[in-house]
């Protein structure tokens, strides 16, 4: 068997960041350490970070946070109103808000506050983009799909300047439909390509990869948005693809295989892809 890698997979930048901020403020400090919601869209992660202490709250118990905790923001990032919230609390902010996410924010603020139309795709589910909204003015718009494009009626678009911009996890196949669709009904559209360069090199180089193997094993949360948009790339590309969350998942199938492919969303270690690797090589020479 040859298992072979994506030339991108795994932890992106901002996911990075925010771990290590995590482990930093968990030995720094003997107090309780609070995550505002997930952490990460990994379940070994932030079962890893639990024990080391890390304690997970969602946003609308916020009100259970006592003064003066210290609270980590996670790569997500989240609304203006949350953040007043912890400051009226005196909280030690630790915002470990992806940078380009925080990009985003501060561009749908300054569009809003012009009162243009500003619209979004992604995820209504998405704290990423539940964050960016909360930046957002009275002509913000989500779009999830083409098909939502297409139902898009902006009355007034002639005397306002119109922004399309994105989640930066958001498939970019998907945007660049959205924008087609969009142009054609408001031709003087400004496109703001926020995906995050490191998510179409992920997509890419899967796509690059299924050329080249018997099957796909994609390595990530499953609440992972970003993971299931790799899942989906490998089904539509490849005959074999699993989504797996750790080593015990890989369906027996994959054991039979020639060559198996492995990406992994932003949110997977570098740790649990080996482990994935090892135990297909340690199966298959077990059987030689």
């Amino acid at each position: 068997m040859k298992v072979v890698r994506a030339e991108v997979l795994g932890f992106c930048f901002g996911v990075r960041r925010a771990v290590e901020e995590a482990k930093k403020a968990l030995c720094e400090n003997t107090s309780t350490v609070y995550s505002l919601g997930p952490l990460i869209h990994n379940e070994s992660v932030l079962e890893k970070l639990g024990k080391s202490g890390l304690k997970i709250i969602n946003e609308e118990n916020i009100n259970q946070i006592k003064n003066e905790s210290i609270v980590i923001i996670r790569a997500h990032g989240v609304e203006p109103s949350v953040i007043n919230q912890l400051k009226n609390k005196n909280c030690k902010i630790i915002d470990a808000t992806c940078p380009r996410v925080k990009a985003n924010q501060k561009m749908v603020q300054k569009y809003s506050s012009n009162n243009n139309h500003v619209i979004l795709t992604g995820d209504m589910n998405h704290g990423e983009v539940k964050g960016i909204a909360g930046y957002a003015g009275e002509n913000f718009h989500l779009i999830q799909n083409p098909e939502e494009a297409k139902r898009l009626e902006l009355k007034d678009y002639a005397e306002k300047e119109i922004i399309l911009l994105s989640q930066t996890t958001f498939s970019g196949t998907e945007f660049e439909e959205i924008e087609t669709i969009l142009k054609k009904k408001y031709p003087s559209l400004t496109v703001k390509n926020t995906i995050c360069p490191a998510t179409n090199e992920r997509q890419q180089a899967l796509i690059d990869l299924c050329k080249n193997v018997n099957g796909i094993l994609v390595i990530g949360g499953k609440s992972s948005a970003n993971t299931k948009r790799l899942f989906q790339i490998a089904r539509d590309n490849c005959k074999n693809a699993a989504l797996i969350q750790n080593k015990d998942d890989i369906p027996s199938i994959f054991y039979t295989l020639e060559t198996v492919g492995l990406t992994a969303g932003a949110s997977t270690p570098d740790d649990i892809i080996e482990e994935v690797e090892n135990t297909l090589l340690l199966s298959y020479n077990k059987k030689l």
